[in-house]
Parts: structure tokens; sequence; C-alpha cells
């Protein structure tokens, strides 16, 4: 849970696992190997103290994941329809489990350095500015899988994901108002460094053992 005095409600966290992988091959990208232990367990680490409750997003078998002791929800769109049906399997998990839960902030699973006050940064964002959702912003990039949700709009997701075939993000958050919150490098590192192919995840390696 985060501790910082100003977030009352309960925020929910969710890990997005729901893709194919297919640059690394196929495969779950979050169970190969870095720096010794899977990268969940680096992305995990960083999650959990962010949040009051952490819910992975995976397809499939779940039981490869059960060592972790979190709750693997599948996608409540089929046909693996990309992030956006992660966030929305977020958006009605937390609506159903966690009924005084205002927000979700969702967190990539192939991406282990992100800061571990994204979730405070973004709750704030949303709250000084008014707007309706946040997302992470670095070297002029943004990462839409990092971002706060509220998960009053879940009934509005779901109508968007199944009358309209929306699949895009940015299609989607471009009907709302939506802050963006830059973050620093970390030490010369991009916090969403992301880990999408083979040589991504050497280049990561190297990344840790550098570090002091």
């Amino acid at each position: 849970m985060t501790n910082d005095s100003s977030i009352v409600a309960p925020v929910e966290g969710e890990l997005l696992a729901g893709g194919l992988g297919r640059r690394m091959g196929g495969g779950d990208k979050p169970l190969n190997t870095l720096g010794g232990k899977p990268i969940l367990d680096h992305v995990i680490t960083r999650a959990a103290p962010q949040v009051d409750t952490l819910i992975l997003n995976a397809n499939g078998d779940s039981s490869r994941f059960s060592h972790y002791g979190l709750p693997v929800v599948a996608d409540v769109i089929d046909g693996y329809a990309g992030p956006l049906a992660g966030i929305l399997t977020g958006m009605e998990w937390a609506a159903e489990h966690v009924p005084d839960a205002r927000w979700l902030v969702s967190f990539a699973t192939d991406a282990p350095f992100f800061p571990e006050n994204l979730t405070n940064r973004l709750v704030a964002a949303c709250e000084e500015g008014q707007a309706q959702m946040a997302c992470a912003r670095s070297r002029d990039r943004s990462h839409p899988v990092f971002a706060l949700w509220p998960i009053d709009l879940a009934d509005d997701l779901r109508r968007a994901m199944v009358d309209e075939d929306m699949r895009k993000i940015d299609r989607w958050t471009g009907r709302y108002s939506i802050v963006s919150v830059v973050f620093d490098d970390e030490e010369g590192i991009d916090p969403f460094f992301n880990i999408n192919r083979v040589e991504d995840l050497a280049a990561a390696e190297q990344l840790i053992r550098n570090r002091p």
C-alpha cells in the first residue's frame, strides 16, 4: 500500500501480462530471467508497495503464476484484444472485488525499472489537474500502459470495445481529459525501458550489472 497520506481511497494495481510476446519468440516475456530472477519478480517488487491490492492479467493456464500468490485474471474480451482488454479486465475485477477503489493503475510486466513513486505521482496529477486519467511520459514518449484509470469508466470502455471494436488506447483516451506525467531518467536509464526483444533483455542485464 502506498505511504502517501493524500491518497485515501484504495488503489487497485494491475500487472499487464496478457500479450503473446511474439518479438521474444512467444511465451511469457515476464518469466524470462533478468539478474538471476524472472523479470516479473522485479516488476512485483516495484509495483506491490504502490497499491493496496495487486492482480496479474494473463491468459492461458494460470498455474504457471501460482507461486506469486496473486489473483490471475484472464482478459474479459476474447481474442487477445490488446492492452485495452487488460485494462477493462482490471477495472471490472476491481469494481467487483474492491468496490471502494476509485483508481486502477496499470503496470507493464516487461519494464523492470519503472519509478517507485509512479502511482503517487499519477494520482496527484489527476487530482491537481482535475483530469480523468493520467499517463506516464519519459524522453518525449508517452507510455499508455503505465497509466491511471478511473474504475467508474469500466462500462464505457466495455461498450467501446464490444460495440465499436475499439482496440487502440489513444483512440479511447482521446474522449476524456488526460494528463501526462513526466519522469526523468534514473541513473541515466529511461525508467520505462521495456524488454521487447532478446537484445533488450541483454541490455537490461548490462544495466543491472552496472548499477551500484
